[in-house]
């Protein structure tokens, strides 16, 4: 399986705050079947002031960390981008890294804030597909304001947005509300990828093996190779193709 969205980098945000912490989740993702995660720290002004060239250096020094432990977990970078109007300067300044290209388009994992939806944030979304760059929206299901009113994903889902659902969603970790508005987007067909959203060997672990049999046993094997694996191979580079998708 391939995940598109964990935090494993130590010190960066919110994920693992040391190497030890950062090389046992990669340890757990190979255990559960993972064989390359593409890890996608906060980029939130403010907060996580991380930029392109702050994460292309954190994730050289864990490669580096992986290759000296023996720990052969294959590692890509995005970022996942909080939805600000600071975006418009972030991208003239090429400090995003996007999850990779798909039929032309740039994806770019954006996060919505937690409680709510900021009024305009579609004009948003218009504004960045007219210049070749498609959101994956993340977990939209953890949302509270959708989680309130499904239909108000429905803008995005008509603009061109696609949907990343987190793991634990599927199989209730994150509530009844959150498992609900995921399993209607997985009946109703609407989720391009499932990812483990990982930050720590707590709660949040880089878990998709519960989730695949899930999607398995409701929707079909064909299904849960899409959601785990066959959307996603597109992200990888050419010389761990075999590796992750043999």
């Amino acid at each position: 399986m391939i995940d598109i969205h964990c935090h494993f980098l130590p010190g960066i945000d919110d994920g693992p705050s040391t190497m030890d912490e950062a090389a046992a989740l990669a340890q757990v993702a190979l255990a559960d079947g993972i064989t390359y995660s593409i890890v996608t720290p906060h980029v939130h002004p403010g907060r996580w002031d991380n930029d392109a060239a702050t994460i292309i250096q954190a994730v050289t020094d864990f490669r580096k960390e992986l290759l000296a432990r023996n720990i052969p977990l294959e590692i890509g970078f995005a970022a996942e981008v909080r939805l600000t109007d600071l975006i418009f300067g972030q991208l003239a300044a090429l400090q995003l890294p996007f999850l990779g290209k798909v039929a032309g388009f740039s994806l770019l994992l954006l996060e919505f804030p937690h409680g709510q939806l900021i009024p305009g944030s579609n004009l948003l979304v218009d504004w960045l597909i007219k210049r070749g760059i498609r959101p994956v929206i993340a977990h939209p299901e953890r949302n509270k304001a959708i989680m309130r009113d499904y239909m108000l994903l429905e803008p995005f889902v008509d603009a061109g947005c696609l949907l990343q659902v987190t793991a634990g969603s599927l199989t209730g970790a994150f509530g009844a509300a959150a498992e609900t508005v995921a399993l209607r987007l997985l009946d109703e067909d609407r989720i391009t990828y499932v990812a483990t959203d990982a930050h720590n060997m707590r709660a949040r672990r880089p878990v998709l093996s519960e989730a695949f049999a899930l999607v398995s046993a409701r929707k079909g094997a064909t299904t849960a190779a899409r959601l785990f694996e066959d959307n996603q191979r597109v992200f990888l580079p050419s010389d761990v193709m075999g590796l992750a998708c043999g």
